[in-house]
């Protein structure tokens, strides 16, 4: 996919404050005739899905980069290109770092907003969202119901839980147990409670099952079991690696707990009726942030919406895990 970049002079903050300028990096499959796919990413991904999601978006894939015109943007407050906290603040020549302005997900949403009026587009044939992509996608279809043909809501919610929010501040407090952090001398500040905090989520991304079967010992005789805690440190040094830095982490994170597609709206089920959107929401069975439960509980709010089921040994890491089973559910709406 091609990358992009739009610079905006100003936009105002739903908080409050504001960022001037803030830009907006984005990729396009190049494609200019043919169904048009908009693609909302996760926390820790960038604007580029055939990277962080290549068993899905590609050529010859159930999101064909060769047959549809495809668009993803990042969302503001990441590192990999859009206007974050490792972005220069103008007013002193540095890095933002935690001077960065609050930002929600209406903030986040208003990017992928903006682009698509830059691009020109006017009809939406699939509108996917999974995770806190998924967040993005619910508030967009809420937002400006005529535009989306189609919705697929993959392991998401339209309002943050106090589950959810309870994962974020034990991350929170990983990040700030790091004196380095809140010093704040530079990107690489808080890169240890970074790695505690990536630790952290991860177990909350998988289920016990798929640590079972990935992480066991190879010798059922080992005197300490150490596999999985490797793995932990591993993913940890992952994201570092990858130059995703603590103060990014912690302003998505931060704007993870304004998602409520009711604010202002009349409540949850009022915002969801607003959809016209033919919709798909699905649910992963051992998803322990996005329960089930939870899904039955408001997709029903949706006109006409569908929820279809899967199981998966992977937990809410299942929608980046299970292509087979989620290629038969977009392949046909396509």
């Amino acid at each position: 996919m091609n990358r992009h970049s739009l610079l905006i002079d100003h936009l105002d903050l739903e908080a409050g404050g504001s960022l001037a300028p803030l830009e907006i990096v984005y990729h396009t499959s190049g494609v200019k005739d043919g169904k048009v796919v908009w693609i909302c990413h996760a926390l820790t991904a960038n604007s580029d899905p055939e990277d962080w999601w290549p068993g899905m978006v590609g050529p010859g894939k159930a999101i064909d980069t060769e047959k549809c015109l495809v668009v993803c943007a990042n969302i503001p407050g990441s590192p990999y290109g859009s206007t974050g906290p490792a972005s220069v603040n103008p007013a002193t020549g540095k890095p933002y770092l935690l001077d960065f302005p609050a930002l929600t997900m209406r903030d986040m949403t208003r990017a992928s907003m903006l682009v698509r009026k830059h691009l020109g587009i006017g009809k939406i044939d699939l509108l996917v969202g999974s995770s806190i992509g998924g967040f993005q996608a619910i508030e967009w279809a809420v937002w400006e119901p005529d535009l989306f043909k189609n919705a697929l809501f993959i392991a998401t919610a339209p309002r943050i839980s106090p589950w959810m929010t309870a994962w974020l501040e034990a991350q929170r407090m990983a990040l700030e147990a790091d004196r380095t952090f809140r010093e704040a001398k530079d990107l690489k500040g808080g890169a240890d409670g970074l790695r505690c905090a990536r630790a952290q989520a991860l177990i909350s991304y998988r289920c016990f099952e798929g640590f079972a079967i990935r992480q066991s010992e190879p010798d059922e005789d080992c005197l300490f079991a150490r596999r999985a805690a490797t793995y932990e440190r591993h993913q940890g040094d992952k994201l570092v690696n990858r130059n995703f830095d603590a103060y990014s982490y912690l302003c998505i994170c931060n704007a993870m707990d304004s998602h409520n597609v009711g604010r202002g709206r009349g409540g949850v089920e009022a915002a969801l009726g607003r959809i016209k959107a033919d919709t798909t929401v699905i649910s992963i069975d051992t998803d322990g942030i996005f329960p089930r439960s939870e899904t039955l509980s408001w997709a029903p709010m949706i006109p006409g919406a569908r929820h279809i089921g899967i199981t998966s040994r992977f937990g809410h890491d299942g929608f980046l895990l299970e292509n087979e089973l989620l290629t038969g559910i977009i392949s046909p709406i396509l």
